[in-house]
């Protein structure tokens, strides 16, 4: 009886629930936080060359190395808050971290042509220095959320889907910016729609969003002890205000962490070098003028979003019919993720002017493909601790944007010439490499366990005697 009890339960909330609906708001959250970084990577083109757009605003006579400091300075902030962001989030929830984030970052991407006009690069590299000290609480508080609102047997799904949210931003910006440029507004439109999209977010997410289920006033009885029931690391009522204690020592000693932490690190160094680097390869390399370079560098991502949703579907259907463990899922998309990308990087290095279909076609591949990694470590952190998710996810994402820093300088340093296709191969051929790297360490090393620093020690003793009620994806993760 209380096992078909159980069922009834699951039945009646895994259709559509708040679950849902918080985790669609996340989805629009990462989109406009997204549209914010992206936002430079098209408008630096048109703020440094008139004739491509609107002829009526400034122009900037910035150099290719300044341009590279510019490019990166959002990472010089972004990183440091990482594990603060994901310390804050643990202790005063996802709903008001992401707020104040998403909601002070839009004020200033709104401020950038201004900054631009008082103080030339210098004052705009340390708006953008700002901006990223902002947002360093996003991804933490991202994933503290999912990891109070959605039950394992889901995470790999619905909180995939959150994160396309990255690929939806970079596409929303990367295909409008040419336009936005090129009309009355030019291009400090780029940034006053950006930014006032993100601040009717904020206002939204505000009546919205909740930090877990506990404080949603909209979510049904069943779907309230659906999740609460179905967490692996859920405990008894009188032991969740239990004082926990963040075990830095065996977090940053555990093997399993440290390869996601790689893995991350290796992902963030392709993704922020294709990303920000594509719409000069674009207009160097491949001789596209800025409309049709915008909407030729959005192709990928919009390719990527899609597969998303396809490797989601698919990866629901294997583990549902018990075709492949979370263990085995982890590491099948993460290898489709890391090592298909590695050929077309290589072979973007050695394409000439008159092979831009060619390249945009490799371009799709390599992108397009690589969304199947956020099945593979972007959830990992989650099976290895829920209680400590947010903070896993704030050290490995500070790593891992430190790389958001380095890549664009290291371009800067190697692509003297923005026209010489030989500096470029370069840039890719490291990028293939590290992607080589960072998932044959996550096949060999990696885990879905979770691990015993998850538990406080105050309730480990309690934890022995606790009785879960049984469920499927238990038999999956262990």
């Amino acid at each position: 009886m209380e096992k078909s009890a159980k069922y009834e339960r699951e039945d009646k909330a895994s259709f559509f629930g708040a679950r849902h609906v918080q985790c669609f708001m996340i989805f629009i959250g990462l989109t406009v936080a997204f549209a914010q970084r992206v936002n430079f990577s098209v408008a630096i083109v048109a703020m440094t060359d008139r004739n491509a757009t609107n002829p009526d605003f400034e122009e900037y006579a910035w150099s290719e190395q300044t341009k590279s400091y510019l490019l990166s300075g959002f990472f010089w902030g972004y990183f440091v808050t990482q594990i603060p962001g994901g310390q804050l989030a643990h202790k005063y929830g996802g709903k008001i971290m992401l707020l104040l984030s998403l909601g002070l970052s839009s004020i200033l991407c709104m401020l950038t042509p201004l900054t631009a006009r008082l103080g030339d690069w210098k004052l705009v590299f340390a708006l953008r220095v700002v901006q990223g000290l902002i947002q360093g609480c996003i991804f933490p508080s991202t994933h503290t959320l999912l990891s109070k609102w959605v039950p394992p047997e889901e995470r790999g799904s619905i909180g995939t889907f959150c994160y396309t949210g990255v690929q939806f931003g970079s596409v929303l910006m990367m295909g409008i910016s040419g336009t936005i440029a090129s009309s009355s507004l030019g291009w400090p439109g780029i940034f006053y729609t950006s930014g006032l999209i993100s601040l009717l977010y904020v206002i939204m997410w505000y009546f919205v969003g909740a930090s877990e289920p506990s404080d949603f006033k909209w979510i049904s009885a069943e779907e309230k002890l659906y999740i609460q029931s179905s967490l692996v690391a859920s405990t008894k009522p009188e032991e969740e205000h239990v004082p926990t204690k963040t075990p830095w020592v065996k977090i940053l000693t555990s093997v399993p962490f440290l390869v996601i932490l790689i893995a991350q690190s290796t992902f963030a160094w392709g993704f922020w070098t294709m990303l920000i680097q594509i719409p000069s390869y674009m207009k160097n390399i491949l001789k596209q003028d800025i409309k049709s370079n915008a909407l030729m560098s959005a192709l990928p991502y919009l390719v990527n979003m899609f597969l998303t949703f396809a490797f989601c579907g698919l990866n629901n259907f294997l583990i549902k019919r018990n075709l492949i463990s979370i263990r085995t899922s982890r590491k099948l998309f993460n290898t489709i993720g890391f090592w298909v990308p590695v050929l077309p990087l290589i072979l973007l290095g050695y394409l000439r002017e008159d092979q831009s279909s060619l390249a945009v076609g490799l371009l799709v591949i390599l992108i397009g493909v690589n969304s199947a990694a956020y099945l593979g470590f972007l959830t990992n952190h989650i099976d290895l601790s829920p209680n400590f998710a947010g903070i896993l996810m704030g050290v490995a994402n500070c790593m891992a944007n430190l790389m958001g820093v380095v890549a664009p300088l290291l371009v800067g340093f190697i692509v003297t010439d923005s026209k010489n296709v030989n500096q470029w191969r370069i840039i890719f051929n490291i990028t293939a490499a590290l992607y080589f790297i960072g998932n044959l360490l996550f096949i060999i090393f990696g885990q879905v366990k979770i691990q015993k620093w998850n538990y406080p020690k105050e309730t480990e003793q309690q934890r022995d005697h606790i009785k879960f009620e049984p469920v499927n994806v238990e038999k999956e993760v262990y």
